[in-house]
């Protein structure tokens, strides 16, 4: 026993001893110290004939010294002495070609693919020697050759990366189809490698080969994973509706539920394709397999209404939301379909009242303690809205008491600050402020951040705070859905307060206003003046995205968008504005998009 353990203690001491020489080796080489490196690689090769690491090491060291003539002695030991490894054919022929012996090489080259031919199993070393020393043609034609004598052969992963490095994105695309064919579980990864090829635009080369190639598959095999990939294509260029009837296609001919669709929506709304979110939305209603999915799914779709009816059919939805009440009843299971339809009667009716009750019908119900959060604070809201800010602050302390630590609780608290900021307590939503600066929610924390800096920027100054008092109110006309009484009070700010810290940002919260009351020529001008006068400000930035969107977006002007586009590029390199921007102007100035 004690022999075997010293043994062992023997044989780990020789591994390691081995370990460090060729580490030593390797960083030699790496230095460029090749004599030193080339003293250590012959010695472990004497003692380690066999190992490979230590071979390569030493034909790589006797390169780099020029000893060509070293190298392909050793190589042609392995050739002749080794029979089942010409991939060391490739090695000599790259031996040759470092001397300028090209035509010489070609003929090892040649030689090591006829072997090929004899015996197919060697069409992998082969083409990994080749793809050693970046022969790309050559590790094509080793596996392909593979492939045609051996049927049984799998290398179209291999030809497929290879031929994505090659430029030829259709043989790629096409071996990649392939290799799903036989393993769907790859997709996943499959998928990231083609989204470095894919992009949104649907003009462009590779998503157009792309879709030609999964529809003529879909003509020969109707297996969905076809369906599968055109709906991903389809999504990344943002065609939801087309993305929807590969959708369809799949929830019919397999088990995976409505969960893929559902998501169709969510994507749909986020870029605005409403019709399409609401056919989408109709198909669920309609398959639904339970009440549940079936009440979000009209949830959803009453959200969307609003967005799209003119204010005089608001009665619609009015009767629709009635009508799934009258349906599933005011159970805690419908809660949240009652925040939305007071939230509907607050903002979008101006019921105020109306809305207060519905909401407080629910106080004496039997709720969890986050059914209970998400009641107060949607009832906090309508307050604020309502202009009874201390009944409101009640509502937000409670719920950051019974939520605490999470998230909800730290929203809870913005709203502290942003109540007591519209009441002018601007030292109370300082204090709220100053603690969510360090929210675990990075949203939270940069809104708080912002707002504490207007606080702080126009405190200074003006002792009265009269500016930031008259902007608050306009921001909480804004709040309120009033956006004409807000631009008209920030008029006055405007011209009352010139040339005060105040006027930047006025100028910014006056442009949002008119786009969203789609005063898109007074939006423009705001913005030029911010440029103008604030270019270096910590709101230029935002003036410049914000007008290179409004000239791509709702002026139709391409030109100007990608000349603000382009300003950020160069001038606003630490913008949060910064990546995005730089991808829409690459995408107008007619850059392939990686």
């Amino acid at each position: 026993m004690r022999f075997l353990y010293f043994l062992l203690i023997l044989l780990c001491s020789h591994f390691s001893g081995f370990a460090q020489s060729e580490q030593l080796a390797r960083n030699y080489f790496d230095r460029g110290e090749f004599e030193k490196a080339e003293n250590i690689y012959e010695k472990l090769l004497d003692l380690e004939p066999q190992n490979a690491s230590f071979f390569y090491g030493l034909i790589a060291t006797y390169q780099q010294l020029e000893k060509y003539s070293e190298a392909e002695r050793l190589l042609k030991e392995k050739v002749n002495n080794t029979a089942n490894a010409p991939h060391y054919l490739v090695e000599l022929g790259h031996n040759l070609e470092l001397q300028g012996k090209s035509s010489q090489a070609l003929k090892f080259y040649e030689e090591a693919l006829r072997a090929i031919e004899s015996r197919p199993n060697y069409a992998f070393p082969i083409a990994r020697a080749f793809e050693k020393y970046s022969k790309l043609d050559k590790a094509v034609t080793a596996y392909e050759l593979g492939m045609k004598m051996n049927p049984n052969a799998e290398y179209n992963i291999q030809l497929a990366r290879l031929y994505g490095e090659q430029g030829e994105i259709e043989k790629m695309f096409s071996n990649y189809i392939d290799v799903l064919g036989n393993n769907p579980d790859l997709l996943p990864g499959v998928s990231r490698i083609y989204g470095e090829f894919i992009t949104d635009d649907p003009a462009n080369v590779a998503n157009i080969t792309f879709r030609k190639l999964l529809l003529k598959k879909l003509q020969e095999d109707q297996n969905i994973l076809f369906n599968n990939m055109l709906s991903w294509l389809f999504i990344q260029q943002k065609e939801y509706q087309k993305a929807f009837q590969q959708e369809k296609a799949i929830y019919r001919r397999s088990n995976e539920g409505l969960g893929a669709i559902l998501r169709l929506t969510v994507m749909a709304r986020e870029e605005g394709q409403l019709e399409t979110a609401l056919e989408v939305l109709d198909f669920i209603i309609a398959e639904a397999p339970n009440q549940d999915l079936k009440l979000q799914a009209y949830q959803l779709r009453l959200n969307i209404l609003q967005e799209i009816l003119p204010k005089n059919n608001y009665s619609e939805i009015d009767e629709a939301y009635n009508a799934l009440f009258d349906t599933y009843g005011s159970g805690p299971a419908m809660l949240s379909l009652f925040i939305d339809y007071a939230n509907f009667l607050a903002f979008k009716q101006a019921e105020v009242a109306k809305a207060e009750k519905v909401l407080r019908d629910f106080l004496d119900s039997d709720l969890k303690k986050f059914e209970e959060a998400a009641l107060k604070m949607a009832l906090a809201d309508i307050l604020v809205l309502d202009e009874k800010f201390n009944q409101a602050l009640i509502y937000y302390s409670q719920v950051q008491n019974m939520v605490e630590n999470d998230v909800i609780a730290q929203m809870a608290r913005f709203k502290v600050a942003k109540t007591s900021y519209y009441k002018g307590d601007f030292e109370w939503a300082t204090i709220q402020l100053d603690v969510l600066k360090s929210a675990t929610s990075q949203l939270i924390a940069n809104d708080a951040m912002e707002l504490s800096l207007l606080i702080s920027e126009n405190s200074l100054e003006d002792s009265t705070q009269a500016a930031l008092k008259k902007y608050a109110r306009a921001d909480l006309l804004a709040f309120q859905q009033r956006e004409e009484k807000a631009i008209q009070l920030l008029d006055t700010v405007l011209t009352g307060h010139k040339g005060e810290d105040i006027e930047d940002d006025a100028l910014l919260k006056q442009a949002k206003l008119y786009e969203q009351t789609a005063q898109y020529q007074k939006a423009e001008e705001n913005y030029l003046k911010l440029i103008s006068h604030y270019q270096n400000g910590v709101l230029g930035d935002n003036a410049h995205y914000y007008l290179a969107e409004l000239y791509a977006q709702k002026l139709d002007q391409p030109e100007k968008a990608q000349e603000f586009y382009e300003k950020i590029i160069f001038n606003y390199a630490d913008s949060i504005y910064f990546v995005d921007a730089r991808k829409k102007f690459r995408q107008l100035r007619g850059d392939e998009i990686e």
